[in-house]
């Protein structure tokens, strides 16, 4: 399968770990998980030494662990699977960018933090999204920005996220985990990162703004029916 060779020892490791819970795995589990992307038992060992001396992994007692950072990642993995909304009112939330003098770095991580927040840039320091989500402000964003609430006299939706583009690839995604059966472990290995990466695309929007026949809650029922499946055998295959 050519997607193997492109498959990184420590996208390997990474994807192991963002998986499990607790992200925890022995050497030899995440040895053997390489395996079958033909990555050679040493090139696994010398990411996951670079990786600790990195500080994305912790190692205590022969075992690799997330670090808190990559936590946080898996914890907004974990919610787009089950995200948490609250019935949404029309509102929308607004962050206006006010502060002056940001430097590059200051500049790349409110982009991040918004893109992880899931808004949406309207224009250059304008980012919104319905307010349907339960979750807290980090500070960076009221370090940056002005924080306003209001309702739109016109959808911005069409403006902000290419929804038939998201929903085209989730079809797609749901017809592979449908005929996933007969896929080997290292097929289902990337097909899950590939779903769960989609996800995280996933704008979460409220029920009044989506298209009919919006693929996102069949996707994730799909996925973690398959999740399941995948995850005994990988067991058996790590215990064997």
């Amino acid at each position: 399968m050519e997607e193997r060779n492109t498959l990184s020892a420590r996208s390997a490791v990474l994807s192991a770990l963002l998986g499990s819970h607790p992200p925890r795995l022995s050497a030899r589990h995440l040895v053997r998980i390489g395996e079958l992307f033909g990555i050679a038992e040493g090139t696994v060992r010398v990411a996951l030494s670079r990786m600790v001396a990195a500080g994305d992994l912790v190692q205590d007692d022969g075992r690799y662990t997330l670090s808190e950072r990559l936590k946080e990642r898996q914890a907004r993995q974990d919610e787009s699977r089950d995200p948490h909304t609250r019935p949404w009112d029309g509102t929308w939330e607004i962050a206006i960018v006010t502060a002056e003098r940001r430097a590059p770095a200051d500049r790349a991580a409110l982009r991040d933090t918004m893109t992880r927040l899931r808004l949406a840039e309207l224009r250059e320091g304008a980012w919104m999204r319905p307010a349907n989500l339960v979750r807290s402000w980090p500070e960076i964003v009221p370090a940056q920005c002005t924080l306003i609430e209001g309702r739109p006299r016109r959808d911005p939706t069409p403006l902000l996220w290419d929804l038939e583009g998201w929903a085209a690839e989730a079809r797609r995604l749901e017809r592979a985990l449908a005929s996933a059966g007969e896929s080997s472990l290292a097929e289902g290995f990337l097909l899950s990162a590939k779903v769960l990466r989609h996800l995280l695309k996933d704008p979460l929007l409220p029920a009044e703004l989506l298209p009919p026949g919006w693929p996102g809650a069949e996707l994730r029922r799909t996925y973690d029916a398959f999740d399941r499946a995948y995850r005994e055998v990988l067991a058996r295959h790590l215990t064997d």
